[in-house]
């Protein structure tokens, strides 16, 4: 007899205290509710838990995506970048939408990200970042990658919007890059209902974000001297309204950062029963059926990862229909939708034979499923 579990892929973790905060935030005076002293004093406190210099909140992770390669372009120029085949979609489409050339490589089985020794194989004179996505709480990078980066001075971006708290030789993802991107959707490891997050300790990088987060304005940047510089050579412009780059309104509000400050309190500790949750769950899953060999050192769950070793069509109908009967929810192929390369968007980039050279995201994309951790 099939237990009902009502186990629900994803529930919404906002909870009473940070309802509490905001009432009590919303209920002194008349507060600035558009992006002022709550949004700064967040990305200082998310700045101070990552480790690193620098971060600038906006309305989405997608919008983390875009401010990110836009910035790339504005200062690194055009070109390619490296991207997965396993991610969400505003990864690679921020690219094509930015004017540069995505370039695909397959997945490392044992990360889900992107397959290093490829990465590294796809680099070319025209390479000008590789877009990293930290798959699901596990970490993607190894040393080799980001010594050879360093080496060849190429970016490295992560996305984090499903592993943060998770780390690599002790670091926290995300403050291992030239720039990194989380999402505070409202089902990730903390929410703000709606938002995102760009972190980096490069200054010239965070300048160029704070500006194409509003519209490109130059009296958003907070270094005088870079103030200065666009005063002086525009004399003819009113020093308020100063355009440096075609730019963007992605700002987030003051209610959205309350809630984040709320959630950042309790995040180290909700991770800490994520990593639980996934170590019992992968120690009673039966290895001769379901691929177990993940590297979880460091790891961060954010949804539980079952993928059917080999490809046993009739195994998985049984999969399905198990977690239909026993009531638990679950997406196929990963939360982003399996193989992009497989998306309506990408056709008319990627033909069949190309998307024939990615064979392990493509085992992902039918043989398996994620449920709620």
């Amino acid at each position: 007899m099939a237990i009902d579990l009502a186990w629900p892929l994803m529930l919404d973790n906002i909870q009473q205290v940070d309802i509490d905060k905001l009432i009590d935030f919303l209920s002194n005076g008349l507060p600035m509710l558009t992006q002022s002293r709550q949004v700064q004093a967040f990305e200082n406190e998310w700045s101070e838990w990552l480790g690193v210099e620098h971060s600038v909140f906006v309305n989405s992770g997608s919008s983390a995506n875009l401010l990110t390669i836009a910035a790339l372009k504005e200062l690194h120029g055009g070109g390619e970048v490296i991207v997965p085949t396993l991610t969400w979609v505003s990864d690679i489409a921020t690219v094509i939408q930015c004017g540069l050339k995505p370039v695909f490589v397959d997945i490392d089985p044992h990360t889900l990200g992107m397959d290093n020794e490829q990465v590294l194989e796809c680099i070319t004179s025209e390479t000008r970042a590789v877009f990293l996505t930290h798959v699901l709480g596990y970490n993607a990078l190894t040393r080799e990658l980001l010594d050879e980066l360093q080496a060849r001075g190429i970016p490295l971006i992560e996305d984090v919007c499903e592993s943060y708290g998770a780390t690599f030789d002790g670091c926290k993802l995300g403050s291992l890059g030239w720039a990194s991107n989380f999402s505070f959707y409202y089902a990730h490891h903390m929410s703000t209902i709606e938002g995102g997050m760009i972190s980096t300790n490069d200054p010239d990088l965070y300048q160029a974000l704070r500006m194409l987060r509003s519209h490109g304005m130059v009296r958003e940047a907070n270094a005088p001297e870079l103030r200065d510089r666009y005063h002086r050579a525009h004399p003819d412009l009113n020093p308020d309204f100063i355009f440096a780059y075609p730019g963007y309104n992605v700002r987030s509000t003051e209610i959205n950062a309350v809630i984040g400050r709320s959630q950042l309190q309790r995040l180290d500790a909700n991770n800490e029963i994520r990593t639980r949750n996934l170590e019992l769950f992968l120690a009673n899953l039966d290895a001769d059926s379901y691929f177990t060999d993940f590297r979880v050192e460091g790891s961060c769950n954010y949804a539980f990862t079952l993928v059917l070793r080999e490809a046993d069509e009739v195994l998985c109908a049984n999969v399905i229909e198990a977690l239909k009967v026993s009531n638990v929810e679950f997406r196929r192929g990963t939360a982003g939708g399996g193989n992009q390369l497989r998306q309506p968007y990408l056709q008319g980039l990627v033909s069949e034979v190309d998307r024939a050279r990615f064979p392990i995201v493509d085992h992902v994309h039918f043989f398996c499923f994620i449920i709620c951790n």
